[in-house]
């Protein structure tokens, strides 16, 4: 696992993500855009040279190898 870089909820998405990442996302932010997010952020790792971004909430925006975006919801 490489590490990447930490952002907070609503700045910009590091521009080395694809678009297909930085539209996942966008869709977890517009999600939870009803919440105080404001100290939230997210932290973005390099597993097998594949992006991995998690927010502090425990969710997860992975990429498999094959492109594909997958996001994985926190568990309660």
């Amino acid at each position: 696992m490489q590490l990447g870089t930490r952002w907070s909820v609503g700045e910009p998405v590091p521009e080395r993500l694809d678009a297909a990442m930085r539209e996942a996302i966008a869709k977890v932010e517009a999600d939870i855009a009803h919440l105080d997010t404001s100290a939230w952020r997210w932290t973005l790792t390099w597993l097998e040279a594949r992006p991995v971004a998690e927010l502090d909430d425990g969710t997860i925006v992975r990429q498999a190898s094959d492109g594909n975006v997958t996001i994985e919801e926190p568990t309660s």
